[in-house]
């Protein structure tokens, strides 16, 4: 069999078949401009074949083949590090004070300032380095790759990518990627031809077929290259992936390079055993690396608000040192020098007391301020968002709903800085293939001769008459399946499949599911196919049946068509007599696997011969049948299209050509469109299906005529010159002509699993999808469709070059080209009627080009903002990424990109998250990326799920650090002003170093890690709560200053509670002592400092207890271990000798324990410090509820029971009600669509039956005619009266048919299990409608009765409806019919 994968060379020399494309005749060095540019600036390499020592020194010394994607190296972590920590503002201000606190200045022990400050730096730190340990490791992953290498003496030995060189020469085998950017020499066919997969890189799916030079086609194995030497001059490194300029100079002769000779890394060898290529550029030079950017350093919008608000919180420090120094400065010199007690002189050393200079005095205790005041900036928050972030990474790492079962992977959060950003996603863009689909084409329906095979059920209409809960089929029975006058017993086609389909869908979802395994005309879209490209169910094709259509000859050209029309070739299957195939395109081995079912394989080719198995339908045998083949006109993006040119073993010529429907429909003869009208209303419900459609047509030709035809286009191929392809162009249309429409075929670009369903939930939680992809037009729209970004009632815009400005190739005419149509465009959505119409926007990768140039971008930008769906095609990697970066800007919302490819790396490194999806192609999308995804689906669960918590804890936990610093600083503050400004601090150091490191910091890193204020299951039914995030709405200036104002009550509350307690006022007015126990003793610092921080700490733990929503043990552990931590602390404290404890000696245990005021303070402190915020949440909830107070009310309210949990169904469908884009979109606007032609169909449907010869033939016996009449006459509405009548019709009718087919005059006699079923289905159909005036007996015997008194014959004649007649019911009724 020819294409062995265990041959040296593989014989066909696909030069011979290959008219153009990438076979073009020689180069010539004075025909390619670019060899004149050899030399000059930016065309300067030097590459010696074969001698890699050669460039191991300079000038010919470049770089390894080592790439990096990591953020630092050893040399450059530690100043990145330190310039990434100290561009925090408050990290900044601390080592200020750090530094300060060496000073005398300093209120604080300096460790006390210190500590933290490395603490927090250090964590920070630490987690940056182990998030680029882990890029350092999947960097060496890819870098440890091994290739077979030539070292000499025709020695090919395995070495690892890192260790290539420019000027190694590679042998890379079939399904392997290149190590970097190679120059073919030769491969395993005889040509030096190979196939490459670039997916990885444009995203395209085609394979390019690229070719050696003739020079090096004797390179065919190992030994060969023992003497090999040569050298190549071609440009300098550079990122354009389809350009490449050079010679290569052998044996004293030049020979110019072209893209075609350039294999790119990280794409990847298709169908080919193995190449020879020598290293041009390697590691940072390759263009695929050149493409992408360094990793850059990302930061939430969260944070950077962040550090708005320690400005303001610096701000507050500054107003109150201002106001500290400056009263100290005024009480210093009026009233401090009178306390005899300070024993102040004028020539006191202590700067801080000098009452000759107040003024340099008051400086003094304003930087002694800022010290003792930092409290007000919480240096904790940041090394304890740092640890909560990781710890939500690592509990997103390890969602088990996360992981796909299939490829063994589960998500990896590769950077925890933008948790909470996760929850703020507005826009995203997405690359298609490896990433919305499979690579896998289906191959799914067909319509041939006007007649559509595969089943008639999408998921669109199936969940719109399930909805709607009215009597709607589900499936769509068309009248253009009647063929032809002569085709009487195909006219009106009830199948099994048919009637059981209508009980099930009758009796509901369920019984529909189960039917659709056994029911043969019903496309399966759930379950996989048992064959891998072949997911087509239709018992009218499969199993030889074709054999039994009226149009056998054009069935069997159309099955002739598939098989030979390509540039396949066969290779042996799993399967006894199964064959697999390798193609250019997936979509051919699609059609060949499709061949090979309906009974047409192909399994043989040479240089000339195509060799068929086909089923004779005469002889019911499979015959070998040898097509040669003439010409082989290959498709290409200008022709759109592909015909073979063979002859059978009779001598007859036949043209065969497939393409796209709008190209092969203008080639049709006047007597080859007899199927046009029924074929082009199936291409538009394959294509709202997202189905790839390519039409067959044929044409016969005369031995002369292709004769002559073949001399001209023979000239044409030898033509040198750049015009040679529009010269072969031109003569292939000449014989591409009169051809006769055989019919059309549809494909499935398989969506990985849970795309659709994803989307669905995505544009429900307000999020817009872009889809960038490097296919063309036509294919990302079908994708659009299949993945509901595009819906059939959408308005689409099509910015595409016009066919004059895209000829001039002047920038002047082309942007004014593209204005226009955005003006036009602006207009059309202007107006009344598309104000809230849903509006897709469809770029083309030139028009793009334009549109995003300075002065057209503002136009085009707020235009695609405003659409629901974007779609740009033919887009490239640099196009990507300026997208992302434009969208980002212009629109000021968070980005998220997400791809699989080494071409999707530069959009993934400019949007706000970068997301690579770690399928089945390289891994530089995963290392480029900030999240790794094993497939699409799981970014709606990441996404509206975590995103959302993330968003909510973190905005919870910065507005509670405010809060409890301010409570906790301005307690400080208040006691300065207190003491007159004297400088004393309130709290021992102790109490002030563990307040933020141990008695408040696990409570809120709990709070950070598991609050939730819904579950997932809720986050998933109401994906409208994720718009919170988008809205910021728990993190708004307003709720920044609520906060801080909570925060400035509690600690006014807390200080002036605990000052009345040990203070009051004597007759005079003077602040005086009173007693604190029943001893009599009063309360002096100590006590007053104990007992204020018992009430910060009560209240502050109190307060996040009140903030959570979702409470576990580990929450209730932190909060009131934290409390009992205080109170263990002050007892062992005070045990400590008072050289240790100082102050706090016995404090709880002399003074504050026996005091029952100390505990009732406490209390009605706690109490009175949190009212505010009690009150403001119990307004909140009651008046002005969000939308997660509504559904935890439904939820712990428990009003989701009972009432068939009405309440959630309500509100989920109010969640929808504004989706433009989705399943559940295109569902609404499908029921919409239906509601609206429902009683116009019933109506067309009925008059078309009632004016048949098949009802009149019919209803002429008296007693059904009666039965019918009377029936309706109790029915008192006419709309029932009329589905009623409309019921009996199709089921006596079916019944008719299949009496007749059969040719039996009784119904009992219907032979065949099927058939015989299928009659006692329909007539226990009939008589849950009729059997109060008839019984089951009495119908079967009526119908038989009738039969034999008409006559089988008459009855046939009577259903034989003329051709002009069939044609009027088919414009009349389209797709709609009974």
């Amino acid at each position: 069999m020819s294409g062995s994968a265990g041959r040296r060379k593989r014989k066909i020399r696909w030069s011979k078949l290959y008219s153009y494309g990438c076979f073009r005749p020689p180069y010539t060095l004075d025909s390619d401009p670019g060899q004149q540019l050899l030399g000059q600036p930016g065309f300067s390499r030097v590459v010696f074949c074969n001698e890699p020592q050669l460039h191991k020194a300079k000038p010919y010394k470049y770089p390894k083949n080592y790439v990096s994607t990591t953020k630092y190296s050893i040399v450059t972590f530690l100043p990145k590090a330190f310039f990434e920590q100290f561009r925090r503002v408050a990290n900044l201000y601390f080592l200020l004070a750090a530094v300060l606190s060496s000073t005398h200045l300093a209120p604080f022990n300096p460790i006390s300032v210190i500590a933290p400050l490395v603490f927090v730096v250090g964590v920070s730190m630490i987690k940056e380095a182990v998030e680029d340990w882990h890029r350092f490791l999947q960097d060496l992953n890819v870098n440890s790759r091994t290739v077979r290498v030539h070292v000499g003496g025709g020695l090919f030995v395995e070495k690892t990518w890192q260790g290539l060189c420019v000027g190694d020469v590679v042998k890379v085998n079939k399904n392997e990627y290149f190590p970097s950017d190679l120059l073919l020499l030769s491969s395993s066919f005889e040509d030096g031809i190979c196939y490459v997969e670039t997916m990885n890189l444009d995203g395209e799916t085609n394979l390019k077929c690229k070719r050696s030079l003739e020079a090096t086609l004797d390179l065919a194995n190992d030994q060969a290259f023992s003497g090999f030497k040569a050298t190549i001059r071609c440009e300098d490194p550079n990122p354009h992936l389809y350009t490449f300029v050079g010679n290569f100079e052998l044996n004293n002769v030049t020979h110019p390079l072209c893209p075609a000779t350039l294999l790119l890394r990280d794409s990847k060898l298709r169908n080919t055993d193995y190449i020879y290529g020598v290293v041009v550029f390697s590691g940072p030079d390759t263009k695929a690396v050149r493409n992408s950017t360094r990793s850059p350093s990302k930061r939430s919008r969260i944070e950077r608000k962040m550090d708005l608000v320690i400005y303001l919180l610096f701000s507050m420090l500054l107003l109150i040192s201002v106001v500290t120094s400056t009263g100290f400065a005024v009480y210093l010199k009026s009233d401090m020098a009178k306390w005899w007690y300070l024993s102040l002189q004028d020539d006191d050393d202590d700067s801080l007391f000098r009452l000759s200079k107040p003024q340099r005095s008051g400086f003094f205790q304003f930087v002694r301020a800022l010290i003792l005041y930092g409290y007000l900036i919480p240096i904790s928050l940041y090394v304890s968002i740092e640890v909560v972030k990781v710890l939500q990474a690592m509990l997103i790492n390890k969602d088990i709903e996360l992981y796909d079962e299939v490829t063994c992977k589960s998500v990896q959060s590769r950077t925890s800085n933008l948790n909470e950003e996760l929850g703020q996603v507005e826009m995203i863009l997405t690359d298609k293939t490896g990433t919305l689909t499979c690579n896998q084409m289906e191959f799914r329906k067909c319509s041939i001769a006007g007649v559509s095979y595969g089943g008639n059920i999408n998921k669109i209409d199936h969940a719109a008459s399930k909805r709607m809960n009215v009597e709607v089929e589900s499936y769509r029975f068309r009248m253009d399946e009647l063929e032809t006058a002569s085709e009487s017993f195909e006219m009106f086609e009830f199948s099994v499949a048919d009637a059981r389909t209508e009980k099930a869908a009758l009796a509901g979802h369920k019984q529909m599911q189960n039917l659709s395994a056994e029911c043969s005309r019903i496309s399966s879209v759930e379950g996989e196919p048992t064959i891998k490209g072949f997911n087509f169910r239709d018992d009218r094709l499969m199993n030889r049946k074709w054999i039994y259509r009226s149009n056998l000859f054009d069935v069997t050209m159309f099955f002739r068509v598939m098989a030979l029309c390509h540039t396949g070739i066969p290779v042996e299957g799993d399967q006894a007599h199964k064959l697999k195939y390798e193609a250019e395109s997936p979509e051919e081995v699609s059609f060949l696997i499709a061949a090979q079912e309906f009974g047409f394989q192909f399994f043989q080719r040479s240089q000339s011969v195509m060799h068929l198995k086909e089923f004779d339908p005469s002889s019911g045998k499979v015959v070998e049948r040898t097509y040669k083949l003439l010409n082989l006109l290959e498709f290409c993006s200008t022709r759109k299209r592909m015909s073979v040119i063979v002859s059978n073993e009779d001598g007859e010529i036949f043209l065969l050509c497939k393409g796209a429907d709008n190209i092969i429909f203008d080639m049709l003869a006047d007597n080859g469109r007899s199927y046009q009208q029924a074929t082009t209303l199936h291409l538009s419900d394959y294509a709202e299906d997202g189905f790839r459609t390519l039409a067959f047509a044929y044409r016969k030709l005369d031995a002369v005529e292709y004769e002559k035809w073949n001399s001209t286009f023979t000239k044409a191929k030898t033509t040198i010159g750049p015009e040679r392809e529009e010269v072969l162009i031109e003569a292939s249309a000449m014989i591409e002509k009169d051809l006769i429409l055989l019919g059309v075929v549809a494909v499935e670009d398989k969506l990985q699993k849970g795309v659709p369903e994803c989307i669905d939930k995505l544009a429900q939680a307000g999020i817009k999808i872009w889809l960038l992809t490097g296919d063309k037009k036509e294919t990302a729209i079908n994708i659009g469709f299949a993945c509901s970004l595009l819906r059939q009632d959408m308005k689409q815009f099509h910015l595409i070059l016009g066919k004059k400005s895209a000829a001039s190739n002047r920038l002047k005419e082309m942007k004014e080209d593209i204005l226009n149509q955005l003006e036009g465009f602006q207009k059309v959505k202007s107006e009344e009627g598309n104000k809230d119409a849903p509006l897709a926007l469809i770029v083309d990768g030139k028009a793009l080009e334009i549109a995003l140039r300075s002065d057209v971008k503002d136009q085009f930008l707020p235009l695609a903002v405003d659409c629901a769906s974007v779609i740009c095609c033919r887009v490239s990697p640099k196009q990507k990424a300026l997208i992302a970066r434009l969208v980002k800007k212009h629109t000021g919302k968070t980005t998220l990109a997400i791809g699989d490819g080494a071409n999707d790396v530069g959009m993934i490194q400019e949007a706000d998250i970068g997301v690579g999806i770690s399928g089945m192609e390289g891994m530089q999308a995963v290392m480029a990326s900030d999240i790794s995804l094993p497939q699409f689906r799981f970014l709606g669960r990441l996404l509206i799920v975590h995103g959302h918590w993330c968003y909510k804890r973190i905005s919870k936990m910065i507005l509670y650090f405010v809060y409890k610093n301010i409570a906790f600083g301005l307690t400080l503050f208040y006691y300065e002003v207190y003491t007159r400004f004297s400088g004393e601090v309130l709290y021992d150091d102790w109490y002030m170093a563990l307040f933020n490191v141990i008695l408040t910091s696990l409570p809120v890193i709990s709070l950070g890690v598991l609050e939730q204020d819904v579950s997932s299951e809720v986050c998933l039914k109401f994906p409208a709560l994720y718009q919170q995030g988008q809205k910021n709405i728990y993190f708004t200036w307003s709720r920044i200053i609520g906060w801080i104002l909570n925060g400035i009550v509690a600690s006014l509350v807390i200080f002036l509670a605990n000052i009345c307690t040990i203070s009051t006022f004597d007759k005079h007015g003077i602040v005086a002592e009173k007693a604190f126990n029943k001893d009599g003793h009063v309360a002096d610092i100590t006590h007053l400092g104990a007992m204020t921080y018992t009430c910060i700490i009560w209240t502050v733990n109190c307060q996040i207890a009140l903030i959570i929503t979702h409470f576990t043990w580990i929450q209730h552990l932190f909060i009131w271990g934290s409390i009992f931590i205080w109170y263990i602390f002050l007892f062992f404290y005070g045990a400590l000798p008072p050289a240790i404890s100082n102050r706090g000696f016995r404090v709880l245990v002399e003074a504050l324990g026996p005091a029952p005021i100390y505990w009732l303070v406490t209390l009605l402190v706690v109490v009175a410090a949190l009212l505010p915020y009690f009150i403001h949440i119990a307004i909140q909830r009651s008046f002005y509820p969000l939308d997660d107070h509504v559904i935890q009310e439904m939820k712990y309210c428990r009003k989701d029971i009972g009432n068939n949990n009405l309440i959630w169904e309500r509100e989920q469908n109010n969640s929808v009600i504004m989706t433009q884009i989705g399943f559940s979109a295109r569902v609404d606007a499908r029921i919409k669509t239906m509601k609206e032609n429902l009683n116009q169909k019933g109506q067309l449907i009925y008059r078309s039956v009632t004016s048949s010869p098949i009802f009149r033939s019919l209803t002429s016996s008296p007693i059904l005619k009666k039965l019918v009449l009377q029936r309706a006459r109790m029915n008192v509405h006419k709309e029932l009266a009329h589905k009623f009548d409309l019921k009996v019709l199709r089921a006596l009718a079916f019944i008719l048919m299949t009496c007749i087919k059969n040719k039996v005059m009784d119904v009992s006699l219907v032979p065949g299990s099927e058939d015989s079923a299928a009659v006692m289905d329909s007539c226990n159909l009939l008589k849950c409608d009729i059997g109060d005036v008839m019984s089951l007996e009495e119908i079967k015997s009526c119908i038989s009765i009738h039969l034999r008194k008409a006559g089988t014959k008459r009855f046939c004649n009577s259903i034989a409806l003329n051709e002009t007649t069939l044609s009027q019911k088919k414009q009349k009724i389209g797709t709609s019919g009974v």
